[in-house]
């Protein structure tokens, strides 16, 4: 005999699949995103013909910017297979869709080949000849090399996230617990090789651009800083979506199950922040303090301060309470804190080593308008390649059904 429960339970899941469907973009949508690119061009076309140096440093910025995303995007899914998580079933094509930005990334950094002269120091052959620590490091930090590994790392990358993508298409054909399973297995993998990987990648990227400096801490505060910020725009997108009515079963529920990844990656990046700065200070090592130095005056010693108010401070503040952690109401505002947070720390990284000299005016606000914009077209093409909600998702229920 047919219950009400049973029939309330066929009523969400027919609600969830509803949304087999895939999700058209509109026009205004794509002629936002196509308006945000065309800024970006013209500013780092005039960036590059009167300060190629910051333009440069521009450059580097937005592209580790977005592809931490994509990586903590990928760490994020990942997770979710290894956990065997069913609460995050219904939403997985949205950090799925944030990792197609990958091969686009590989793109740009192989680009940056025609401006390594203008923020790392250690391409300068004059500079290294007559710089021992430089020579002692020149068989890892070389231009042939360098490529290499970012050839190696995106190659990786591309591949397994593409697996991995592959098997959730096949899961939504066939259904059953095959292409889960194997999605799982290839899971563990991926997690060990992004965990290493973007760490040796952080390393090259940013803390060579000081290479007298060194910090043991930096790449685990660099890969929690990408999981972290990924997991706060992977919520937004859901929001963002959700409010079109494309996730009409998302529930309070699963807003706290996405604010414990923000407030849980807050504070493990807080904690790395803490034990580096920490640990150098109570060292007082001049190898290691020099980079604090640096930074401890004027706008910079701001930012220091800042960084921590807004990826950790007010992550840790406002998401605890349960009420204002199942809120959209106090979600967007910030995710939103952590966007900027996310710049503001790559600013405090880079522009000190490659700039000089804190500026910021039209060309850094032009140059990120035109990433995200490419980001948000990519992201927004790839959820229209196939359907919003995976319908053969063995936890799919799990997930439709999800209260606490």
């Amino acid at each position: 005999m047919t219950t009400i429960n049973d029939l309330n339970d066929k009523q969400r899941r027919t609600k969830a699949t509803d949304m087999e469907d895939r999700l058209t973009l509109s026009n205004k949508f794509k002629m936002l995103t196509y308006a945000l690119m065309a800024v970006g061009v013209v500013s780092f076309a005039l960036g590059f013909v009167f300060d190629a140096e910051r333009t440069w440093a521009n450059y580097l910025l937005n592209n580790y910017y977005f592809v931490s995303l994509s990586i903590g995007a990928a760490f994020f899914a990942a997770i979710q297979y290894i956990t065997q998580s069913g609460w995050s079933a219904m939403f997985k094509r949205v950090p799925e869709a944030m990792v197609a930005y990958l091969p686009f990334a590989a793109v740009f950094f192989l680009i940056l080949y025609f401006g390594m002269h203008s923020v790392f120091e250690w391409t300068h052959h004059e500079v290294v000849s007559h710089d021992h620590i430089l020579q002692h490091k020149s068989p890892y930090l070389n231009v042939p090399f360098f490529f290499a590994r970012v050839v190696v790392f995106f190659a990786v990358w591309i591949i397994l996230t593409k697996v991995l993508r592959k098997f959730s298409l096949k899961e939504d054909e066939v259904g059953g617990m095959l292409y889960f399973e194997k999605s799982e297995f290839y899971s563990k993998i991926l997690i060990f090789v992004l965990a290493l990987s973007f760490s040796l990648f952080s390393v090259d990227m940013l803390m060579s651009l000081e290479p007298h400096w060194f910090s043991t801490m930096f790449a685990g505060r660099s890969f929690m800083a990408g999981v972290l910020h990924a997991s706060s725009i992977i919520a937004l997108i859901v929001i963002i979506l959700s409010k079109q009515g494309k996730f009409p079963l998302l529930n309070h529920s699963h807003l706290h199950d996405f604010t414990r990844y923000i407030f849980m990656s807050s504070i493990v990046w807080g904690y790395f922040n803490f034990a580096e700065f920490m640990l150098i200070w109570y060292g007082n090592i001049p190898e290691e303090t020099s980079y604090f130095v640096h930074r401890w005056h004027g706008v910079y010693e701001i930012l220091f301060f800042a960084n921590i108010v807004i990826n950790w401070g007010i992550p840790f503040l406002v998401l605890m309470p349960r009420k204002s952690s199942r809120s959209k109401l106090f979600m967007i505002p910030v995710i939103l804190l952590l966007m900027i947070g996310q710049y503001t720390e790559l600013y405090y990284i880079i522009w000190p080593a490659t700039v000089h000299e804190a500026k910021f005016g039209l060309l850094e606000i032009g140059t990120f308008l035109g990433y995200a914009g490419l980001f948000s077209w990519v992201v927004g093409t790839t959820l229209t390649k196939a359907s919003l909600v995976p319908k053969n998702h063995p936890y799919l229920e799990e997930s439709i059904q999800h209260h606490f």
